[in-house]
C-alpha cells in the first residue's frame, strides 16, 4: 500500500483493520491480564484458535508475503496493524513466537522457495511451534563457540550435541539448530543452520523447572540425529548469517514489547491506600519507567519504519524493560501481601501451582536478565556501537576452531 504525506493511507488501513477485528474479536478491556514472557501458562489451544481467526485476513504476520499467508505490508503499514491488534483480546502467544518473530521471518530471508512453501505457513497458523536451538551448556554467551557437530552422510547430516535454555522444546515440532560442520576454520565460518524435526530418532529433552513452577526451559540432546539436506538453510558455512539475522529480529521483537501493560499499573496505583506514601511513590517511578521505555520503544520502531534494521535501540530498550518489570512485580507482591507468599497446589491433585499475576511477574523477572540475550551482551551492544568504546578482546576471532 503506498502512503501519501497526509497519512491517509494510513488512516485508511487503520480503519479497515479495526473493522475487520471488530468483526472476529472482543475488544481488550481495562481489567485484562497480560501475561509476560509466558510465564505461568502452556494453553496452546487458545492461541491456535486465535491465531486461525487472524489467518483468513493475515492479521498475525502482516509483513510476510501474501503468497505465505500475510498482509505483504511495509514496516509503517504493518506497525499499523499491530497497534490496531493490541486493542483486542488475545491469548497469550508466547508459546507461538519464536515462530512468529523470530524464525519464521528468518526463513523468508535464507531458506529456498520450498522451504518457504512447507514450514511458513504451519508457523502461520500455529499448528507447527518451533524453537530456537543456538544456546550450548559450554559456550555462554560465546554462542559461536558452539561444539555441536554436524557431519555430512550423503544426502543427510549427522548431528550430535547439546542445547540449553531452549525454550518450549518439550512441545515444539521444529527446531532451529546451529551446529559446526567444520572445526578447521575460524568459529563464525564453520557453523551451518538447519531446521531438525524435533520427533527425530536421537533427540532426547529434558525440561529445567524454574522456580515459578514453569519448565520452558529446556536441555536438548542430539545422539547422531539424522537431518535431511533438503532442511539446511543456507549453504554449509553460512549459519552465522542466518543467527545474525534471527538475532536482529529476536532484540527487535524483546524491544517491542515491554510484557506489561498501563492498565496492569494503573490498576496497581489505584490498589495501593492513600497513606502509602513510599509504596505511592515507588509506583510513580515505575510509571515513569514505564513511559520511558515505551517512548524509547516507538523511537526504535521508528527507525524500522524508516527501513533501518534492529538496531541498539532495541538493546537499550530491553535493558530498561527488565529494570522496569523486576521493581514493579515486587511492588506488585507488596500490595498482594501474605496473599502473594500461597504457592503451590491448593487442591492437593497434582495440578500446576496456582500464582496470581503480581507473583508469577516476580518468580519469572530474574529470568529476564538472561534470556534473549543477557544484560551483559546487551551493555556491549550499547558501549560499542553507541558509546564507541572499544571491542572485547576476541583473541579467537581468526584461529581455526579446534585450534582455540
Amino acid at each position: 500500500m503506498a502512503t501519501n504525506d497526509d497519512g491517509t493511507a494510513l488512516e485508511t488501513l487503520r480503519a479497515s483493520t479495526e473493522a475487520a477485528l471488530t468483526a472476529i474479536l472482543p475488544r481488550r478491556g481495562a481489567g485484562t491480564r497480560i501475561g509476560v514472557l509466558g510465564a505461568g501458562s502452556d494453553d496452546l489451544d487458545s492461541g491456535r484458535a486465535y491465531l486461525g481467526q487472524l489467518a483468513a485476513g493475515g492479521f498475525a504476520v502482516p509483513s510476510w508475503p501474501v503468497a505465505h499467508g500475510g498482509m505483504g505490508l511495509s514496516g509503517p503499514e504493518a506497525d499499523v496493524v499491530r497497534t490496531v491488534l493490541r486493542q483486542f483480546e488475545a491469548p497469550d502467544l508466547y508459546p507461538f513466537l519464536v515462530g512468529l518473530d523470530l524464525i519464521g521471518p528468518t526463513i523468508l530471508v535464507h531458506a529456498d522457495a520450498d522451504q518457504q512453501a512447507r514450514w511458513l505457513p504451519r508457523i502461520r497458523s500455529g499448528e507447527d511451534i518451533w524453537c530456537q536451538m543456538f544456546s550450548e551448556p559450554d559456550a555462554g554467551s560465546d554462542l559461536a563457540g558452539l561444539k555441536a557437530r554436524a557431519v555430512r552422510d550423503g544426502d543427510s547430516w549427522r548431528v550430535s550435541g547439546s542445547k540449553v535454555w531452549t525454550s518450549r522444546a518439550h512441545y515444539s515440532q521444529w527446531g532451529l539448530l546451529l551446529a559446526r560442520h567444520d572445526p578447521s576454520v575460524p568459529k563464525h565460518a564453520g557453523i551451518t543452520a538447519f531446521a531438525v524435526d524435533m520427533t527425530a530418532p536421537g533427540i532426547t529433552v529434558r525440561p529445567l523447572v524454574q522456580m515459578n513452577g514453569d519448565a520452558h526451559f529446556n536441555e536438548v540432546f542430539l545422539d547422531e540425529v539424522k537431518i535431511p539436506d533438503t532442511d539446511r538453510i543456507g549453504a554449509p558455512g553460512e549459519g552465522w548469517r542466518v543467527t545474525i539475522t534471527c538475532l536482529a529480529f529476536e532484540r527487535g521483537a524483546l524491544g517491542g514489547g515491554l510484557g506489561v501493560s498501563e492498565d496492569q499499573l494503573r490498576r496497581l496505583g489505584a490498589a495501593l491506600p492513600d497513606s502509602a506514601a513510599v509504596a505511592r511513590d515507588q509506583w510513580a517511578r515505575r510509571m515513569v519507567d514505564y513511559k520511558i521505555t515505551q517512548w524509547t520503544g516507538l523511537r526504535a520502531q521508528a527507525a524500522r519504519q524508516a527501513g533501518k534494521p534492529p538496531g541498539p535501540e532495541d538493546s537499550g530498550t530491553k535493558l530498561r524493560a527488565n529494570a522496569l518489570i523486576k521493581p514493579l512485580a515486587a511492588l506488585g507482591m507488596s500490595v498482594e501481601g501474605p496473599a502473594g507468599t500461597v504457592y503451590g497446589d491448593p487442591r492437593g491433585r497434582g495440578e500446576p501451582p496456582d500464582v496470581g499475576e503480581w507473583q508469577s511477574m516476580f518468580l519469572m523477572s530474574p529470568s529476564l536478565s538472561i534470556r534473549g540475550g543477557t544484560d551483559e551482551i546487551q551493555h556491549n551492544i550499547l558501549g560499542e556501537r553507541v558509546l564507541g568504546l572499544p571491542a572485547e578482546p576476541r583473541v579467537d576471532k581468526d584461529k581455526p576452531f579446534s585450534e582455540s
